[in-house]
């Protein structure tokens, strides 16, 4: 909780020339109430300019629509053609309300007793993730990893088919992996250029990511999904998105630790004078629900 010192209004100090008022703060617009989320200006379709959505679409919601999509894609295969908010927000594992707040973004409010069309959710989603197009993807290093991005069957169909592989191994140079041979990482700018590569996996050690990486830039790829363990430095042009699966286990580790840690409080303190910790049915502990309706963390000292 952030605590705001008390201060004295002009009225009240004479001789002091009355402040400005203060500039209202400019909401989150990840966490604003859904009712006060501006409706995006439609197109001559009736969806919104693709250049009004990528200004006003935070990054947290645009996470969660891939998700949406996910589930959505599932619906469609298993013939669902309408879905209301709460089904898919169920799915999704987000509340609803913030479903129909990422869901205006594409300037879709569903029909009341309806719901969403699902193809139409689809379609939209689709079109603002940039799917409506392929995208070539270069994977760089062939190793168990490299191995079995290469050989992954899901990324054609979702639109990112693998059309260069490349390594330093001269074992693996020449070498189909998936249908593709491998090259050799001297040839990432030609290859790249070449065949219109605008997404580069590493895959890498990460005292080669670097380098890796500026031959990607050189050429022409504008994406980089990073697995190798450190931070790279691009030009301004070019995203990264870094995937540290170490850090995602570490993450884990902790929900694993304090869930343990919240069932030795649980078994340890019945909430006799002196724990210091509530009683509720003779069971001790916190077990009360975050602001994210995800359970409390508790620190202990």
């Amino acid at each position: 909780m952030v605590t705001q010192r008390g201060r004295r209004d002009a009225a009240d100090s004479p001789g002091r020339a009355p402040r400005r008022p203060r500039r209202p703060a400019t909401p989150d617009a990840d966490n604003a109430p859904t009712a006060e989320m501006p409706a995006v200006p439609a197109g001559p379709n009736g969806d919104a300019p693709e250049a009004v959505r990528a200004k006003q679409i935070p990054e947290a919601a645009v996470a969660r629509l891939a998700v949406y999509l996910r589930v959505l894609s599932g619906m469609s295969e298993q013939g669902a053609t309408t879905v209301s908010s709460e089904e898919l927000s169920q799915a999704a594992g987000v509340n609803s309300a913030k479903l129909r707040k990422d869901l205006s973004y594409l300037g879709s409010y569903g029909t009341r007793g309806v719901g969403y069309e699902v193809s139409v959710l689809v379609s939209q989603i689709e079109r603002i993730l940039g799917l409506t197009r392929q995208h070539k993807v270069a994977v760089v290093g062939i190793g168990n990893l490299g191995h079995a991005l290469a050989n992954y069957g899901g990324f054609p169909g979702r639109g990112f088919p693998v059309e260069a592989l490349f390594d330093l191994d001269a074992d693996l140079i020449g070498v189909p992996v998936g249908g593709l041979p491998v090259s050799h990482m001297d040839d990432i700018p030609r290859i790249c250029a070449e065949r219109g590569i605008s997404i580069g996996v590493i895959a890498t050690p990460p005292t080669a990511a670097q380098s890796v990486c500026d031959r990607l830039v050189a050429g022409g790829v504008q994406c980089i999904l990073n697995f190798a363990p450190v931070v790279l430095q691009v030009p301004a042009h070019i995203e990264v998105r870094k995937v540290d699966l170490a850090v995602e286990l570490q993450i884990l580790s902790f929900h694993v630790a304090r869930r343990a840690d919240d069932a030795a409080g649980n078994q340890g303190n019945s909430g006799l004078p002196g724990t210091g910790l509530p009683s509720e049915n003779g069971k001790g502990g916190r077990n009360g629900s975050g602001p994210d309706g995800g359970r409390e963390m508790v620190v202990r000292s």
